[in-house]
């Protein structure tokens, strides 16, 4: 049972503490008197007087405070001092304060600051010219946090993990993620049983810590279990944004490091000749348009001729995992390759369809890792060779800005974990002082009428 204190109703109401006094001693509100507390009031009884006189004229209509009118006579009930600093001037009341301060272009700003949940709030107030309307932003802000803190005069809809979860992925996922089915549909499934019950009120911190320590004891991976929780963090924020949630528990969980489950497997040198000589065409195909654009899996899968601009020499990625477009040069071996590639099966809309379906590809594990296995190559995946792409530019001193375009990552911290692919330069590095390293001659070898001995000798032996 949550009892609150005369200061708490007083906000919550919008009436100044003496109002609250008032009301107390005409008997016109339910309250306790707790010896060596004081007066106390039971959430339940407020909320039930509120709504068994919200029909009648208030008795409190009278005492409301009117800042809209008259700024001065607010002040006299609430006011508790003025505070005249350099560059500022705060004034102090009894539920929070309002400041006043000068950007650095000379112009008057007002700021609002108030403390809940032990957390001091500071807000700006962008287009508020006068002191009056700050103040009337700071009863409604704080008025708006009470309510949630003790939902008492809320009439916010009451919805279980189970409703919320629905919500979000028909009117949010499904419409603004290409990605849905792999990502947030995929994530729902292992939210949904341990938090489908209860309502998003009840889903506290706590709660979220239990599922992510029980997550971990399944043998997934701490980056698994970072996903599902940044998913159900994002599905609070959407909640706060549609009014169906106050708080996002989430904010307060922290997340596994990631550090350990970085992957640094990329291609060498010796291994890429091997590879490629071991595909079959369509794979050793593709396998080069990775290691020259740096291309996603599915990128190259539904790549298209009508984004394949040989005239400017530059491939349009329409759809890529971040949702934004980039584009990506055409070196001259890449430009070879296509060029062959499109006097062969230009007609096609996508540049590599699978021959017995007459449809693009939607997975190439099976001959990928026929390859892998005839090429004596252990523990790599096609996205690898993503990897090994963005390696290769880092150790040609490729600027880390310029990578991360190519790349489409989001952030450029993504970028810099290629720095620390380079265990074989850093022992050359070490080794200088010793001896000078010889570089190693690479015999190629070909069996393909494409032009893949050019392309490789350019993307490989060059690195």
């Amino acid at each position: 049972m949550k009892l609150l204190t005369v200061k708490e109703v007083a906000v919550l109401l919008g009436i100044h503490e003496q109002s609250v006094y008032n009301l107390v001693r005409k008997r016109g509100i339910p309250y306790l008197k707790i010896p060596g507390v004081g007066i106390r009031f039971k959430e339940f009884d407020i909320q039930k007087w509120v709504e068994e006189n919200h029909h009648k004229p208030s008795p409190m209509a009278g005492i409301l405070p009117k800042v809209d009118v008259l700024l001065d006579g607010y002040d006299k009930l609430r006011l508790k001092r003025r505070i005249q600093l350099k560059g500022q001037t705060k004034w102090i009341y009894g539920i929070g304060c309002v400041v006043l301060r000068k950007t650095k272009n000379k112009e008057e700003r007002f700021y609002i600051h108030y403390q809940m949940n032990g957390q001091r709030v500071r807000k700006v107030l962008k287009g508020v010219k006068t002191r009056a309307e700050a103040v009337k932003v700071l009863n409604a802000e704080v008025t708006d946090a009470i309510r949630g803190k003790y939902d008492v005069l809320n009439d916010k809809k009451k919805i279980t993990f189970d409703g919320m979860s629905e919500l979000y992925l028909e009117k949010y996922s499904k419409p603004n993620k290409k990605s849905w089915k792999t990502s947030d549909w995929v994530y729902l499934r292992k939210l949904k049983p341990d938090f489908d019950d209860y309502l998003l009120s009840d889903i506290t911190p706590e709660k979220v810590e239990e599922y992510k320590s029980k997550r971990l004891t399944t043998g997934i991976k701490k980056c698994s279990v970072n996903r599902e929780l940044s998913c159900l963090r994002k599905i609070f924020n959407v909640a706060i944004d549609w009014s169906y949630a106050t708080d996002n528990p989430v904010r307060k969980v922290k997340l596994y490091s990631e550090k350990e489950n970085i992957r640094e497997r990329f291609l060498t040198d010796a291994e890429g000749v091997r590879l490629l000589n071991a595909a079959v065409p369509h794979l050793k195909h593709m396998i080069m348009v990775a290691l020259n654009t740096g291309m996603r899996k599915g990128e190259v899968f539904k790549l298209k001729w009508q984004n394949v601009d040989l005239e400017r020499s530059q491939i349009n990625i329409k759809e890529s995992k971040s949702g934004k477009e980039r584009k990506i040069p055409i070196n001259s071996t890449l430009s070879s390759l296509l060029y062959a590639l499109k006097s062969r099966n230009g007609q096609s809309e996508y540049v590599f369809t699978n021959p017995k379906t007459g449809n693009p590809f939607t997975d190439v594990k099976r001959s990928f890792d026929t390859a892998c296995t005839n090429a004596d190559i252990d523990d790599l995946r096609f996205h690898d060779l993503r990897h090994t792409f963005a390696t290769r530019l880092v150790r040609r001193g490729v600027d880390l800005v310029i990578i991360k375009e190519l790349m489409g990552h989001a952030s450029i911290i993504t970028t810099q974990r290629y720095l620390h692919s380079q265990a074989d330069v850093k022992f050359q590095a070490v080794e200088a002082l010793t001896t000078k390293p010889q570089k190693p001659e690479l015999k190629w070898q070909t069996n393909d009428k494409y032009p893949v001995e050019h392309v490789v000798s350019h993307s490989i032996a060059a690195s």
